[in-house]
């Protein structure tokens, strides 16, 4: 009966859908990729564009990596002529050409793109060439922590920042849940059913990995309709530009519906993610010797390339942060081989592209044994490793260069899209090129893979022009470079800053998680921690120098984004000493230093913060939240999306069950959430002291989970465009706290 249900389905769906379109098919020749960075370069520098040639010639690659020539004419009106091997590779090395030459720089906060007049001329021809195949970008959270609301126009400036850094290995992972609805619906799955498996949108990243279902959704409509269009918009785009595409393919897991319409599956279920328990979270994972594991993968993807086309790499991920059902490997190699063979079912030249992130995440389970019976399950060449974690916590040194897979150097540097300055700079500039020097390496690439974006600039320009080095660079001389061209003038006193910075929140060593620790963004304790990892009065330091260059440097719009940047670690750090006062004066019982921190802290530091970050728009609460409601077409879905939004920057979750681990720094947030936990806690600090009754931090937890979740429902609207002058907020804030912090600055540990 269920051979009968599934040859009805593969043939209704066959005959539903049209034929794939011709400009989704696959690679895009030539021609194709030169009319596309040539558009490029006309959104990028407007008139300025027919200053510059630009075509592609794949034999420049002469069969080996991405490669570019930069070359000027004589005479005539081009400055500079770049041909590259591919879109992505013209597009490399006009940027080449922009920011060494012109001093442009950009970046996800701004563009300087100041070009003189004429365009420079190159004395000499210029070659590049990629020492690798892949530079990749993106990370399967950062679907839902950063582009979750995205539009086309959003998309197409990612993109087009993509092709400029060299970007041509990325997912292309919306609206794929249509086609499982799809797929689903074809199954004999209901409506009721796949309603209740699918997250809300800002969690659709965790349902894709099995982690999550049901939460925050069902997934309207309109949705699905949305990111289909979306889709189709991204993989011609990147497609046009010589950019591989990765698509999702089926991992395992299945919905609970389908165990209604199939008995008898053989299906068992995984333990719980994270804080959450069955109602949202263990997965239903196939066995691997169960034949519609085959049937439901293969259905989905050839669904999905009727749907895209392809380029023959996919996506998945079957045991994300869960426990496999046993440490066999012989059970983990006949997962890993049936995903494998459900991705050939559909495409015989498929090539799986798998995170690396498990073996690092539990280290205890995935021993030797257990990574090579997965790894090898599947034909050599067949499959690329992100070594998801590579700047601290490299995977490859311990497993033999992932026995014998190819893999790429990843680095993940944010958690959560966190703000806050952060790096590893001397680690993402010595471990790639430690990668490719390691014995009998299968090193394919380099790639950046943060959980969220839009922060730290200045580590992902670093990362990306790795990736067309064969050595470190000098990171001093880099830096300062990188400040010239960001402001669009030398300035010494900002180039002291960056060095700094640069020796200080961006130098951490040894295994460094950038996931913000500080008390401003986590739920008020007596147990918090404030260590950091660097110098205090450094990040001081470079604030007085900023703000010193504020008269010069001021028009610059980078240059105002970098000085909130720093003022916010800035107080970021104040906050961490205050806090240090509050719970020293609670427990000396001296409440009226504990009334004048607290007082400082709420009504003074909290306040100036919100302001600051009021005046610079990627620091606005209502930006994200105003792309939430954006994206629906009722005010039924922009309430749920405004709640999906709200509640993964705090709860995550029903029950605060991953809280704060998605943090931001935002205006309005610091204010009507941080704030108020804050004034709670004071308070509750107080009363026992005035009372003599002891502080009980559960009695806390159960009451400040009223204010958050209150925050996750309130209806507030908070502005979506900037208030305020940054610099003026900026020196104000300075005037009344840079002399004592100056003087408290204090060493992180060793």
């Amino acid at each position: 009966m269920a051979a009968l249900r599934m040859a009805a389905v593969l043939a209704a769906l066959a005959a539903a859908r049209a034929p794939v379109p011709a400009e989704l098919r696959g690679p895009a020749g030539d021609a194709r990729q030169e009319a596309a960075v040539r558009a490029l370069a006309r959104r990028l520098l407007g008139s300025g564009a027919s200053a510059v040639a630009l075509s592609v010639d794949a034999a420049l690659a002469a069969g080996g990596p991405d490669a570019y020539r930069l070359r000027s004419p004589p005479g005539g009106a081009v400055a500079v002529a770049v041909t590259g091997s591919s879109g992505v590779a013209a597009a490399a090395g006009l940027y080449r050409y922009l920011r060494d030459f012109c001093g442009c720089h950009l970046s996800w906060s701004g563009a300087q793109l100041r070009l003189p007049d004429p365009l420079p001329r190159l004395q000499s021809e210029i070659r590049a060439a990629a020492p690798n195949r892949y530079r990749y970008y993106q990370n399967v959270c950062a679907q839902s922590y950063s582009y979750a609301w995205w539009d086309w126009e959003r998309w197409e400036r990612e993109i087009d920042w993509m092709a400029l850094s060299g970007i041509n290995l990325a997912p292309a992972f919306a609206g794929q849940e249509a086609v499982w609805q799809r797929v689903y619906r074809a199954l004999g799955l209901n409506q009721s059913e796949i309603d209740a498996h699918f997250t809300g949108p800002a969690f659709l990243a965790w349902n894709r990995m099995g982690n999550l279902h049901g939460w925050a959704g069902p997934l309207p409509r309109a949705w699905h309709l949305q990111q289909l269009y979306v889709q189709y918009r991204i993989v011609e785009r990147m497609r046009s530009l010589g950019m591989t595409t990765v698509l999702p393919a089926f991992a395992g897991h299945v919905p609970q519906g389908v165990l209604r319409v199939f008995p008898r599956i053989n299906a068992t279920r995984l333990g719980s993610w994270s804080h959450f328990d069955c109602t949202l979270s263990c997965a239903y994972l196939l066995s691997p010797e169960e034949p519609m594991f085959q049937v439901i993968g293969t259905l989905f993807l050839k669904e999905l390339i009727r749907e895209f086309g392809t380029d023959h790499i996919y996506s998945a991920d079957t045991f994300n942060e869960m426990s496999p059902l046993s440490s066999d490997p012989a059970y983990l190699a006949g997962i890993s081989s049936a995903v494998f063979r459900a991705m050939t079912g559909a495409d015989p030249e498929a090539q799986w592209l798998m995170q690396g992130w498990l073996f690092q995440h539990q280290p205890t389970f995935w021993r030797p044994p257990q990574v090579r019976a997965v790894l090898r399950a599947v034909p050599l060449g067949r499959m690329i490793v992100l070594d998801l974690f590579a700047e601290s916590k490299p995977v490859y040194e311990w497993t033999e260069s992932f026995y014998g897979q190819p893999f790429i150097w990843c680095m993940l540097h944010n958690f959560g899209g966190n703000h806050g300055l952060f790096g590893a700079v001397e680690a993402i500039n010595r471990g790639p090129f430690e990668a490719r020097r390691f014995p009998n390496s299968t090193m394919v690439g380099t790639g950046l893979a943060p959980e969220g974006i839009e922060q730290n600039d200045v580590v992902y320009e670093l990362m990306n022009e790795l990736g067309w080095r064969r050595e470190p660079l000098d990171l001093r001389a880099w830096v300062s470079r990188y400040a010239q061209r960001r402001y669009g003038a030398p300035n010494a006193a900002a180039s002291a800053a960056w060095q700094l910075l640069l020796r200080s929140a961006y130098n951490c060593s040894g295994a460094c998680v950038n996931h913000n620790r500080s008390p401003l963004v986590h739920r008020p304790s007596l147990r918090m921690d404030t260590q950091l990892w660097y110098n205090a009065s450094d990040v001081y330091e470079a604030w007085r120098l900023l703000l010193s260059a504020g008269a010069a440097l001021g028009s610059s719009a980078t240059f105002r984004y970098d000085l909130a940047d720093v003022t916010r670690q800035a107080v970021q750090q104040l906050v961490g000493d205050y806090y240090e006062r509050i719970r020293a004066a609670f427990q000396r019982r001296a409440l009226p230093e504990l009334l004048a921190a607290g007082g400082v802290l709420l009504y003074d530091l909290l306040p100036e913060l919100d302001a600051l970050l009021g005046s610079q728009r990627p620091f606005l609460l209502g930006r994200w939240l105003q792309a939430a409601r954006s994206t629906a077409t009722s005010e039924r879905e922009a309430e749920q999306y405004e709640r999906n939004a709200r509640n993964q920057l705090t709860l995550w979750g029903p029950s605060g069950n991953i809280l704060d681990y998605a943090n931001k720094q935002l205006s309005g947030l610091v204010l009507d959430y941080y704030g108020v936990r804050w004034s709670l806690f004071v308070s509750l600090l107080v009363e026992s002291l005035n009372t003599g009754s002891p502080f009980h931090q559960e009695q806390f937890n159960q009451a400040v989970f009223q204010v958050e979740r209150g925050f996750v429902y309130s209806k507030k609207r908070y502005p979506a465009t900037p208030v305020g002058d940054t610099l003026e907020i900026a020196r104000k804030i300075f005037l009344k706290y840079y002399p004592s912090a100056a003087q408290r600055g204090r060493a992180g540990p060793p």
